[in-house]
């Protein structure tokens, strides 16, 4: 389902992300794009055990203890990470399971649509919300630092 009019309405309708491996890290793709979707009014919801909080908000460690209801599950994981991920979507409700560019996973898919969420596979929330909503920095990553030093 990576239509632009299933993209735009996944991106209208739903207002309240929580992304699976999101890192605290400023430089890692999953730190720009949920940074630039909170830029653009989207709740972002940090789903990592690794971290207590990630861009201001509590980080759970995993989604069936988000304490609220959550609109869209953005996964940052492995292919072979996304079955119980879109499992546990289904659970807590969600209406979108959005697989980030080079995850693509069948099962998750098959999964996520039978109990009746919107799947979008290997595509970045970002880039589409840029592309089709426009917006600054959606030419690549502008994460706000100009810096020619490598992160530590």
């Amino acid at each position: 389902m990576n239509d632009i009019t299933t993209l735009r309405r996944v991106l209208r309708d739903c207002h309240t992300i929580a992304v699976v491996g999101l890192s605290a890290e400023w430089h890692r793709p999953s730190y720009f794009a949920a940074k630039y979707m909170q830029a653009h009014g989207y709740r972002i919801v940090p789903v990592n055990p690794k971290y207590p909080a990630i861009l201001g908000e509590t980080s759970y460690p995993d989604l069936k203890s988000i304490p609220f209801p959550v609109d869209m599950v953005d996964v940052f994981r492995k292919p072979a990470d996304c079955l119980p991920i879109a499992q546990d979507a289904v659970a807590i409700g969600a209406k979108a399971l959005w697989l980030q560019i080079g995850v693509i996973n069948e099962e998750a898919r098959q999964v996520a649509e039978t109990a009746g969420l919107t799947v979008v596979m290997d595509r970045c929330v970002k880039i589409e919300y840029a592309r089709l909503f426009g917006g600054l920095g959606w030419m690549g990553v502008n994460t706000g630092v100009i810096s020619a030093r490598r992160p530590v």
